[in-house]
């Protein structure tokens, strides 16, 4: 293949990947939500881990309180810091504020969401339907696409590599 065949080649995939993005990108209230993707968890695990953006085009705070995801029993938002070079990770009890004109990501070694007693492992490549509750904008259905483990960030262990681990952990 020549270069002006490749190069089209790849600015049709590019077009395509564009378009999937935006196809998954969900709007209530002056919330926009993006990107929504949890990473593929081995056989077995009992815990995923999932990612998002959040933006508040609005003018007053909102905050993200919880959610559902039809593969899990369990669903709790999570911080994760480190300190002095030890990680830990948290629920936030209180959820996640999104200020206006703010932009919030939730992704690995941050913010993210935790699915727990997962029903079946994730699969790459699946999509699984869950909810998000925002405190004043109400509950919307979102998909999360199925990413492979380390697909978005290989350098990041996940939660599903530590299976029993529970409460203030290593990540």
């Amino acid at each position: 293949m020549n270069m002006t065949s490749r190069l089209l080649v790849a600015a049709g995939l590019l077009a395509c990947c564009i378009g999937l993005a935006h196809a998954s990108d969900y709007k209530i209230g002056s919330l926009e939500i993006n990107h929504a993707w949890a990473r593929a968890t081995p056989k077995g695990a009992k815990v995923g881990a999932g990612y998002l953006t959040i933006t508040n085009t609005g003018t007053t705070p909102d905050r993200l309180v919880g959610g559902s995801l039809a593969a899990a029993a369990g669903f709790s938002i999570h911080e994760m810091t480190t300190v002095d070079g030890v990680s830990r990770m948290r629920p936030l009890s209180d959820g996640l504020e999104i200020k206006p004109g703010e932009t919030v990501e939730l992704k690995p070694g941050s913010f993210h969401l935790m699915f727990t007693d997962l029903k079946q492992p994730l699969a790459k490549g699946e999509h699984v339907k869950g909810t998000l509750v925002f405190a004043k904008a109400g509950t919307i259905d979102v998909e999360f696409g199925v990413q492979p483990v380390g697909g978005a960030d290989a350098g990041s262990m996940s939660h599903d590599a530590m299976p029993g681990m529970h409460g203030d952990h290593m990540h």
